[in-house]
């Protein structure tokens, strides 16, 4: 007895991707239906199951609109369990080997979400705390207020290559290492998509948050997949930073929404440098002797440590010599300055002609500009 193929695509069809499309369907239908090791990234904002047993009101009488549609409601844990290992392979299959997924939830469910991507052999690389500024409070005041949910960070093969956007992230962050608490308000005023005065969608995430995700985690022109759409927050940033998106949503009413939301974000024109942020590791190394190679640096010149420091003389094969002692670049610079310097910037050459001090660093990005014209030629 034959059986169809896991994917759900007849044997022989080659499966089209839907970059940049709103699908209306079951996430666990659809993703079926996506070719293996297609997309770079899944951000999933799933059910949270918040299991609530009555209203919530606030003190002057008015009702919350808390989280009680269907697509939020499960018999036990386990269905829950089960409906989330289904999702999470499903996603598995369609992540490329260099692939990873950013999945966000409170404590009703994220424990049991990052149990199940260890068991289904993700890698996780991070957990990130999002404190919310303006959380809404807890008004019959019995427990803690609710202030934060979590996102996990995981890679699909443990030990593969994935993206990470040091540098751009550090540079959105006024040039400090981004840590993995990120303090940003909910959504709310006219980001808040709503209908008849009540919100739209009763989870629907800020825009920033999405942008310091696929800001870190992807590249110009990444596939990025959100099973659980939504009001197609998603879309919308990965339309604003030059990103594909593949959105599914079940509800029709919100993928609609999430088709005209994305539809109205006016995309910047295309400006590799204004949406690349440069990475010094992705650069060609140069050694600092391919600069005597090329005549920008003479054995027995001297080199300056700071603008105003002392000096070290160059000797021909690239390593430098301070009293007595030689070492590379870097090798010298930490051992006089007893820190874990890099040689390329503390390191500094006189211009000749003006007698200015300038980084020796200053002179690889010439070489390495140079480089790059006679390619191009």
């Amino acid at each position: 007895m034959s059986h169809p193929p896991a994917s759900g695509i007849p044997e022989g069809t080659a499966p089209i991707l839907p970059l940049d499309t709103v699908i209306q369907g079951d996430c666990l239908v659809e993703l079926q239906k996506l070719p293996a090791e297609s997309v770079d990234l899944v951000f999933a904002d799933p059910p949270y199951y918040l299991q609530l047993a009555q209203d919530l009101w606030r003190p002057n009488l008015t009702l919350v609109d808390a989280v009680d549609a269907e697509w939020d409601r499960f018999s036990s844990f386990a269905d829950y369990d089960h409906f989330t290992r289904e999702w999470l392979s499903a996603c598995r299959r369609v992540l490329k080997k260099t692939g990873a997924i950013w999945v966000i939830g409170t404590y009703h469910n994220i424990f049991r979400v990052g149990a199940a991507l260890q068991d289904l052999d993700y890698w996780i690389l991070n957990d990130v705390v999002w404190t919310k500024t303006n959380p809404m409070p807890n008004f019959r005041g019995v427990r803690f207020t609710n202030a934060h949910e979590t996102l996990i960070w995981a890679q699909k093969e443990r030990g593969s290559a994935y993206t990470f956007n040091h540098h751009a992230v550090k540079a959105l962050n006024e040039d400090l290492q981004m840590r993995s608490d990120w303090n940003l308000s909910i959504c709310s005023g006219g980001e808040r998509l709503k209908k008849d005065g009540k919100k739209l969608h009763p989870t629907q995430k800020p825009e920033a948050l999405l942008y310091r995700v696929l800001l870190a985690s992807t590249q110009v022109g990444s596939i990025v997949l959100d099973p659980f759409f939504g009001t197609g927050t998603t879309g919308a940033v990965a339309r604003r930073l030059h990103r594909h998106f593949i959105g599914i949503e079940k509800d029709p009413e919100y993928a609609s929404a999430a088709r005209e939301r994305i539809n109205a974000v006016q995309q910047v024109e295309f400006n590799p440098p204004i949406f690349v942020t440069p990475d010094p590791r992705r650069e060609a190394r140069i050694p600092f002797g391919t600069l005597l190679e090329n005549g920008l640096i003479e054995p027995g010149q001297s080199l300056y440590l700071g603008e105003n420091g002392p000096a070290a003389r160059v000797r021909a094969d690239g390593s430098l010599e301070y009293n007595g002692e030689t070492g590379s670049i870097h090798q010298l610079a930490r051992k006089i300055l007893q820190a874990p310097v890099n040689g390329w910037e503390v390191w500094f050459y006189e211009e000749p002609a003006t007698s200015k001090r300038f980084p020796v660093d200053a002179l690889r990005k010439r070489l390495r500009a140079n480089s790059e014209k006679r390619e191009e030629k």
